[in-house]
């Protein structure tokens, strides 16, 4: 017979789960400003993205608060910390690329942009989904494996990109200005994907301990 899990632990997962499902809608953002007409404003999707920031930044404040009124946790504390944290910074680095885009007031994205960014929403999707599975993390262990598996893959393929564009930039571009722009904005692409290659090997991890 299984037993049902403890409330602290329903809010430990559920906490994480809740800023998995912001980076899904963080990235779809994010999507929306790589893609959009280069005479429309981005003032509304920063709006956007800020809230999704600061509701993110208060379920890492509940997590860390849990984490010190908590004796048992699901999972070790160290690790929950820094999940918590990274599923933080991804948010982070998201708003990061929208907000260089609306103070460097950037043009029409190149292909290779878009492409990035397409890579950061599905990295997301396998996000959410393998944090779904954490509760049941001995029943589930292939399933998350398999998950994480597939953010390092988008990562892999956002490395190679992220190098392809860059040389373009310098190749084809002949505003100093632009490539400074776009040099930053690429940076923060990027980097969105380090960080989230960085959750599937903590979850790694996790899976390794307890699964």
């Amino acid at each position: 017979m299984g037993f049902g899990l403890k409330p602290r632990e329903e809010k430990f997962y559920s906490y994480l789960l809740d800023n998995t499902k912001i980076i899904r809608d963080a990235a779809d953002v994010l999507q929306e400003a790589l893609n959009r007409n280069g005479d429309s404003s981005l003032s509304e999707l920063m709006i956007q993205i800020d809230e999704l920031e600061k509701t993110a930044d208060t379920n890492t404040a509940k997590i860390v608060g849990l984490l010190h009124k908590t004796f048992i946790t699901p999972l070790d504390r160290e690790d929950i910390y820094s999940i918590a944290h990274k599923l933080d910074d991804v948010i982070d680095c998201i708003q990061g690329v929208i907000e260089r885009m609306e103070l460097y007031n950037a043009g029409t994205a190149s292909e290779g942009a878009k492409e990035l960014a397409v890579l950061v929403g599905k990295s997301a999707k396998h996000i959410d989904k393998a944090f779904a599975l954490l509760p049941e993390i001995k029943k589930q262990r292939d399933k998350l494996e398999e998950r994480c598996a597939r953010i390092i893959e988008c990562e892999s393929l956002g490395d190679r990109l992220y190098r392809q564009e860059m040389a373009k930039l310098f190749r084809e571009c002949n505003d100093p200005i632009e490539i400074i722009k776009w040099k930053e904005i690429l940076l923060h692409l990027e980097e969105t994907l380090d960080i989230c290659e960085d959750i599937a090997n903590l979850l790694k991890g996790v899976v390794v301990k307890y699964a």
